[in-house]
């Protein structure tokens, strides 16, 4: 227990829609062992062998994901997207039921849910954590009743932490700051980033090609890039974003192909390359700018958070963004002549953070749920 607070196991659980919710909590779950805390780990089987490969001092539950599906088109994808509500739905109600029993069974002080939106109760403080607060859509009145849907569930939490800076300097711009706040406590925590940086003797690889995501995007990009990596100059170092997989994938001499790296082994892949290619995942994002790394990103077609994402990263040049359909050969020779300026992003003390919200929650409030 965390000195004189009431806090002596935390539940924290990441979305299943892409590894980037994963991964993002793995600096959270430093932060807690830190202040000795216990942790509960609540994911499916994929998260699972993401956190094994860092954590020996953590428990799991199973807890099955949203399992969302992307379409093959990108026209598509938004109808794709809505078929699949009321599984979304059912998995919500499914998770929030489930909660409540977990909670008494396991005497849970703080859950801490990363975008998932059924993990709230009035047993304990429950935390969302989301960089979305202003999710985009193609037309204004289907982004105003997604923010309304969005919020109806986030008012649910304790509050909400967003993983970006306050104020104009941010890496999600109008995605992290909308012009209406959700009405619970809204604080901004920082970037959240489980590498760091390590200088490299010698650059190994001139291109990292990072593949993440939901099918079959992945599986589609994946496939471009085997029919392209001869021609791409120089050597290559393909991670496929395949935790559990052992299968191995035919490349040519130029390519290592990789099925997954835990950190260390990402941190030495990173330093040791010239150029990191990637989706624009928020994760991968603020990853890939705290080590001030040159990128190459590509959107998941259809995907408005990405699409946004790279857009605005690259009119501030922190970034070099194409689409997934475009000459990939031709616009990585552009994207070597591309003048990057990347940021120099700072990072707070995440256990001073969750300390101080410790102490507010159990020194102003004797109520679960709540934050006084």
């Amino acid at each position: 227990m965390y000195k004189n607070y009431q806090i002596n196991t935390v539940l924290v659980a990441p979305l299943d829609w892409g590894l980037g919710h994963t991964t993002r909590c793995i600096p959270v779950i430093r932060a807690l062992l830190q202040l000795k805390i216990k942790v509960l780990v609540a994911c499916d089987e994929r998260s699972k062998a993401i956190l094994e490969k860092e954590f020996t001092s953590i428990s799991f539950l199973s807890l099955n994901g949203y399992r969302v599906r992307y379409s093959s088109s990108k026209r598509l994808l938004a109808l794709k997207i809505i078929q699949q509500l009321p599984k979304i739905l059912l998995s919500i109600r499914r998770e929030h039921a489930w909660l409540q029993q977990i909670i008494r069974s396991h005497k849970i002080d703080l859950v801490i849910s990363d975008n998932r939106f059924g993990l709230y109760s009035n047993q304990c403080t429950c935390v969302f954590i989301t960089h979305q607060l202003n999710i985009q859509a193609p037309f204004r009145w289907m982004q105003n009743c997604i923010r309304l849907i969005n919020y109806r569930f986030i008012n649910r939490f304790a509050a909400c932490w967003v993983p970006d800076y306050a104020g104009s300097f941010s890496i999600a711009g109008k995605l992290s700051h909308p012009v209406q706040m959700p009405a619970v406590p809204v604080q901004y925590i920082g970037p959240l980033t489980r590498l760091a940086k390590k200088e490299a003797d010698e650059k190994k690889y001139d291109w990292l090609i990072l593949l993440s995501g939901p099918e079959p995007q992945r599986s589609l990009l994946e496939q471009k890039f085997v029919g392209v990596l001869a021609a791409i100059p120089g050597s290559v170092l393909l991670v496929r974003g395949l935790p559990e997989s052992n299968e191995e994938l035919q490349v040519p001499d130029n390519c290592v192909c990789v099925n997954y790296l835990g950190g260390e082994e990402l941190e030495q892949a990173v330093a040791r390359a010239a150029f990191v290619i990637s989706r624009s995942g928020y994760t991968t994002v603020m990853e890939l700018l705290y080590l001030q790394k040159k990128a190459v990103l590509i959107p998941t077609p259809g995907q408005t958070e990405q699409e946004y994402l790279a857009k605005h990263l690259m009119q501030q040049q922190w970034c070099y963004a194409i689409e997934q359909d475009s000459d990939l050969v031709e616009e990585l020779s552009k994207a070597v002549k591309f003048a990057y300026c990347i940021p120099v992003l700072q990072q707070d003390s995440l256990e001073s953070f969750i300390a101080a919200f410790f102490h507010s929650h159990t020194s102003t409030s004797s109520q679960p749920g709540n934050l006084g």
